[in-house]
């Protein structure tokens, strides 16, 4: 069924037991785009990508990828999807090959067609040199490339992607990154979650920052970093027993609360005129007899509206491991 919608969610509630995993979650994404899905430990990002590939069921709700009601048409939506969850699916005792190769097989491609498809993925995803090695020698970076490529064999319209790149070495982000836009170039549509603030702001056409179970902002990144306004003075104090005169300090020249670092010693204070309030921040500090390591003055940062939103850091997982699927014909 050919829609604009890469997906769309509607009023969606889930509950595990006590646990409010989502509540009332609306949200869509243009086909052809990327959308990243921001939130810390435990926002309920899993949760949602697990519904939208079949894994989980609503509570109440609905849910639709590709114009295609996941709920009453699962297989469908199987047939079109791939998913590489936040752990790497990948058989340590196969080779790289026969791993592509097996997730090709399971889909009901022929031999010539997985065959080939295999080739083309491990060349491409630079695993071609290991192609015969057993999956136990890879690094962490080639396992999560070979699960990428498993989820790519059956040539999915929409891919899942739930941290990809957590744990990998800045080169192998970077090549991730690269793979990842050449998948949009190809037509396909992606949902991405991650941890890292600048893989959202380098990669997402649009961002939803989830935050106990509800999505608490929308937008480009631009349009996230605008509803902080103005500038951003960031402050190292040089005793954490200093916070809280440092915040009493500065608290009259912030447009909003400013928000402190878990180790009580950096302050980002959201502010009006950067050049003139940095001088004033300044000041009232040295009044307050408050000694500094360090102070600066920069534009919003993904960052800082993250912060600013939800009053921590993002985490690095959600707890719960999701179960291994490929999408495809199961």
């Amino acid at each position: 069924m050919a829609s604009d919608k890469a997906f769309e969610v509607k009023d969606v509630v889930k509950h595990f037991g006590e646990v409010k995993a989502l509540e009332g979650v609306s949200l869509s994404a243009n086909a052809g785009t990327i959308f990243g899905l921001l939130g810390p430990n435990g926002a309920g990002k899993t949760t949602l990508v697990r519904m939208l590939s079949t894994l989980l069921e609503p509570d109440s709700g609905s849910l639709e990828v590709l114009g295609i009601d996941a709920i009453k048409h699962p297989q469908q939506v199987r047939e079109v999807i791939g998913l590489a969850g936040q752990f790497a699916a990948v058989d340590e005792f196969q080779t790289g090959y026969e791993n592509i190769y097996m997730t090709g097989r399971l889909y009901h491609l022929s031999h010539q067609v997985t065959k080939k498809r295999t080739n083309e993925l491990l060349e491409r995803l630079g695993l071609a040199d290991a192609a015969k090695r057993p999956v136990r020698t890879y690094s962490g970076g080639m396992r999560r490339r070979l699960d990428l490529g498993a989820s790519l064999v059956g040539q999915p319209q929409i891919m899942f992607l739930d941290e990809p790149t957590t744990g990998l070495d800045p080169k192998t982000r970077l090549d991730l990154w690269s793979i990842i836009r050449d998948l949009i170039k190809e037509g396909k549509s992606i949902l991405l979650t991650t941890q890292y603030l600048e893989e959202a702001d380098e990669l997402a056409d649009r961002i939803a920052v989830m935050n106990n179970g509800k999505i608490i902002a929308e937008g480009t990144s631009d349009q996230l970093k605008t509803q902080l306004g103005g500038d951003v003075v960031e402050v190292e104090i040089a005793k954490a027993t200093d916070q809280a005169k440092a915040e009493s300090a500065v608290k009259a020249l912030a447009k909003r609360q400013p928000t402190i670092s878990d180790d009580g010693l950096t302050l980002t204070i959201p502010v009006a005129d950067g050049a003139k309030t940095l001088l004033a921040v300044v000041q009232a500090l040295n009044s307050a007899n408050i000694n500094l390591n360090s102070i600066a003055l920069h534009r919003p940062s993904l960052d800082d509206v993250f912060l600013s939103l939800t009053g921590a850091k993002a985490e690095v997982k959600e707890a719960g491991k999701p179960k291994a699927h490929r999408g495809g014909r199961s």
